[in-house]
């Protein structure tokens, strides 16, 4: 499957309804666009719960409940804190996805170069982390993640 966003969300849409479950993303680079990417769908109410965009490492630990310890040990783009988002967004739903990244064109900083992406989803069955290395600007960065996101999460349920 490509990585078009608008078939993604409908297969998405379908296995989610299928199984009676609600989505729940945990944003930090993407800045709700995975969030926009599936309410864009009508009936997306039917199941998609909320999304949250933490882009300050205090909104992680406010509203997603990421150890500050975490944060302080591995930093906000690191596959700790993206599992953590996760379990965080999974008190609100049954799948939920996280992603914080560095999408440019600052940000960069030794062993994180821009386009560095921590992508992780997952449900009560288990959670998976992967990080990507997505090249281009700011929106490219920001629209491959997106893409990405929903694939892995078609994926997991396809499984």
């Amino acid at each position: 499957m490509s990585h078009n966003s608008d078939a993604l969300c409908h297969a998405l849409a379908e296995q989610l309804r299928a199984r009676g479950w609600r989505l729940v993303t945990a944003e930090s680079c993407t800045g709700g666009g995975i969030a926009a990417a599936c309410t864009d769908l009508p009936g997306s109410s039917e199941w998609f719960e909320c999304g949250f965009v933490t882009y300050s490492n205090k909104a992680k630990v406010r509203d997603l409940a990421v150890p500050q310890d975490v944060l302080d040990h591995h930093g906000a783009v690191s596959e700790e804190t993206v599992r953590a988002m996760v379990a965080g967004a999974l008190r609100y739903g049954d799948l939920a996805v996280a992603v914080s990244g560095i999408a440019g064109p600052g940000g960069a900083v030794p062993g994180k170069p821009v386009g560095t992406v921590w992508i992780a989803w997952g449900s009560a069955e288990g959670t998976e982390a992967q990080c990507y290395c997505f090249d281009g600007d700011r929106n490219n960065v920001r629209h491959m993640t997106i893409g990405t996101a929903l694939k892995n999460l078609y994926e997991y349920l396809d499984k």
